[in-house]
């Protein structure tokens, strides 16, 4: 009988092959939120610069602007706290990245109008574009976050893909750049530097400590 030393071993062979990162959560997918990641990198060793500031934002920019506008959206997106973690777990992927992103798509459903933006374009909470995709369940379903969530991960995957050498920081932060730009906007790795990208990971960090 193999040693627990060398099956763990195993585990991160393989997963290392498959190019996941790291390959031990989905083994153990119920790790206490501080150290449950996903397989595509640990958000909380990843810099970030937060919200872009300019003139008329000089207070409610940075990180700490980032932090702001994911306390004002706490209230909301902890209603929905289990099926995110369900769905985050599902996809292995960080369920504060998903908190972070319902935040600043939909500030968690808060400003929807029967699951749309004000357009009628964009649909649920992490707002799927109605041109692009074919959105499925009721806007705040499982079954809509499902297809949202596995969308992202399509998009971390094809950067993978496309950019073999990157690092796992760079594979994630294409992965959430090309979620709302497209893939073919990722050339080089200044383009995944943006200021979307840092304003996701400044809220998702805050939603990390915040039990997500």
């Amino acid at each position: 009988m193999l040693s627990a030393a060398v099956l763990w071993g195993l585990f991160a062979l393989i997963g290392t092959a498959k190019g996941l990162y790291p390959f031990i959560h989905l083994v153990n997918p119920t790790l206490p939120p501080r150290l449950y990641h996903g397989c595509y990198g640990d958000i909380m060793t990843i810099e970030t610069s937060g919200a872009p500031c300019d003139g008329n934002m000089v207070i409610n920019c940075g990180i700490r602007g980032s932090e702001m506008f994911a306390e004002m959206d706490l209230r909301a997106i902890r209603s929905y706290k289990t099926l995110i973690k369900e769905v985050g777990q599902r996809h292995c992927v960080d369920p504060a990245l998903i908190a972070a992103v319902i935040s600043r798509e939909s500030h968690g459903g808060a400003i929807l109008r029967d699951g749309w933006d004000h357009t009628g374009l964009k649909f649920g909470l992490m707002q799927l574009d109605k041109k692009t995709y074919h959105p499925v369940g009721s806007w705040d379903s499982k079954e809509h976050l499902m297809q949202a969530v596995g969308i992202l991960v399509d998009r971390i995957q094809a950067i993978q893909r496309k950019f073999p050498t990157w690092s796992a920081a760079q594979h994630l932060k294409g992965g959430l750049s090309a979620f709302k730009s497209g893939i073919e906007t990722i050339v080089t790795p200044s383009d995944v530097e943006t200021d979307l990208v840092n304003d996701l990971l400044a809220r998702a960090k805050f939603y990390k400590r915040h039990g997500f």
